[in-house]
């Protein structure tokens, strides 16, 4: 098991006591991100709510597959723009 180094411990001090720094990580789609705390390292996400909830392996995965269909969707949607505004 792993023992938590003193710096880590301070770290989730700081954290306990001011609260979480929070940066965005990755941007899966314009609603949905992830995001990480500077200090701990705590990683979020977005739910289906808007909340925010912890960033577990099954969200890691639910969100990749999210971002590749927003990636085909808007890829899609562009070639049909062009498509459109050529004739």
């Amino acid at each position: 098991m792993n023992k938590p180094t003193k710096s880590n411990s301070v770290q989730r001090l700081y954290c306990d006591v001011f609260g979480h720094r929070y940066e965005i990580s990755r941007k899966v789609t314009s609603f949905v991100k992830e995001y990480k705390c500077r200090c701990c390292k705590k990683e979020l996400t977005t739910d289906s709510n808007g909340g925010l909830t912890e960033l577990t392996p099954t969200f890691k995965e639910i969100n990749s597959v999210l971002e590749r269909i927003h990636e085909v969707r808007l890829m899609r949607s562009k070639k049909k723009a062009i498509t459109s505004s050529i004739y």
